[in-house]
């Protein structure tokens, strides 16, 4: 009976007087907790996957990444948390407290309290191996794995930071976004090969097509984009393009994405340039300074020894020389050519790495082409016997 009061006593008291509580967690990515300013104990959950487990007689070691970063977030736990489910390649959800770390290795470290395994991974299954640099080739046959690996994170996440620059930039410029269709029914002079688009199911009559026309998956928006120039001053689309070329270089891809511009109303070509460059310079800069992790990466296995490249070319202004200067140039290299240049004849792949390497490493604009080498609409310059476009070739 005595016992009873008391507990009775204890409970009165306890909804009396307000207890002790956590405060609850604040949700925290990876990044955001790397990048955590004062680390003093404020209490905090991530989510993620488990890339490394270390265990000693008192103290377990877990490095957590969520894709939110290249560098892993340490966690810190009593051995008692030890489990056979805290393995390589398991997902989990820690709570505790961020503090500054007594390692130099890292600056902040997560103190667990409380570790939940959301899935678990069977180690000897799992296709990625701890500590095993796996080659490209191999990486092709996980597809649905193959993103958490270093590599293929970085690369993901500088290609998004690079979508997100470019939209910003146009943005920023006063450029309308325009979403060109994906199906289409224009080859858009000819850009390329066509993938056609039909019905999987045969159709009845040969003769009839799903759309009443053959319908197409893009090769290009630009078509689109100039009948919007026609509303908006200004319009950009970056979306995907397709092109049916059986090749297995890097330069033929089946499908890619593109970004294509109008402008009305432009004065001068050297007005287009300047915002060719600066889309350019901006956009890596953005990359630079947003992944500088994830960019040091690629240059250390995917790029090596192009890292001044970039400086370099974010140092200097972009070149711009004519046609008719870049044939000169050619002619006058000690390079012997598989396509030997002429006047009226295309640059190649050979001819545009050889001007470049010559002005000097920097992206160089060669302008006042051939009007027979352009489509009809490009403005005739009237010079005389060379007739030549005003336009330039994109850079390269």
């Amino acid at each position: 009976m005595f016992g009873a009061r008391c507990v009775l006593r204890a409970l009165r008291s306890c909804s009396s007087a307000p207890c002790a509580r956590h405060k609850p967690s604040t949700k925290l990515s990876v990044r955001d907790a790397l990048g955590a300013q004062n680390a003093s104990g404020e209490r905090v959950k991530v989510q993620g996957w488990i890339r490394s487990v270390r265990s000693q007689k008192e103290v377990l070691f877990l490095h957590v990444n969520d894709g939110s970063s290249l560098e892993n977030l340490q966690v810190v736990a009593d051995s008692s948390f030890d489990s056979r489910e805290l393995a390589f390649g398991s997902s989990v959800e820690v709570q505790g407290q961020l503090v500054k770390s007594p390692s130099k290795r890292q600056n902040v470290e997560l103190k667990a309290e409380k570790i939940e395994v959301v899935g678990n991974c069977d180690i000897k299954a799992f296709p990625l191996k701890y500590k095993e640099r796996h080659p490209l080739e191999y990486l092709r046959q996980y597809p649905h794995l193959r993103c958490r690996t270093n590599v293929l994170g970085s690369i993901l996440r500088v290609r998004s930071e690079a979508t997100a620059a470019v939209h910003s930039f146009f943005k920023d410029n006063g450029f309308v976004h325009i979403h060109t269709p994906v199906i289409t029914s224009n080859d858009c002079e000819g850009a390329g090969e066509l993938f056609q688009v039909e019905p999987s199911s045969k159709i009845k009559v040969p003769e009839e097509n799903f759309f009443n026309v053959p319908a197409f998956l893009t090769v290009s928006g630009q078509l689109h984009l100039e009948v919007m120039s026609g509303a908006f001053t200004q319009v950009f689309t970056f979306g995907p393009t397709f092109r049916a070329e059986n090749s297995q270089s890097r330069r033929h891809l089946a499908e890619f994405y593109m970004v294509e511009a109008e402008i009305s109303f432009l004065e001068s070509l050297q007005d287009l340039m300047q915002v060719m460059e600066g889309l350019f310079k901006t956009t890596t800069m953005t990359v630079l300074s947003s992944c500088p992790e994830d960019v040091e990466l690629c240059h250390k296995f995917i790029a090596p020894g192009q890292k001044d490249r970039l400086e370099h070319m974010l140092k200097n202004n972009f070149l711009v020389i004519s046609y008719t200067e870049a044939v000169e140039i050619l002619k006058q290299a000690s390079q012997n050519f598989t396509f030997t240049p002429e006047w009226g004849a295309d640059l190649h792949t050979e001819h545009e790495k050889y001007l470049v390497k010559h002005c000097g490493d920097i992206p160089v604009f060669v302008i006042n082409y051939p009007l027979s080498l352009k489509p009809f609409y490009m403005r005739d310059n009237e010079d005389g016997p060379q007739h030549t476009s005003a336009e330039d070739t994109g850079g390269f």
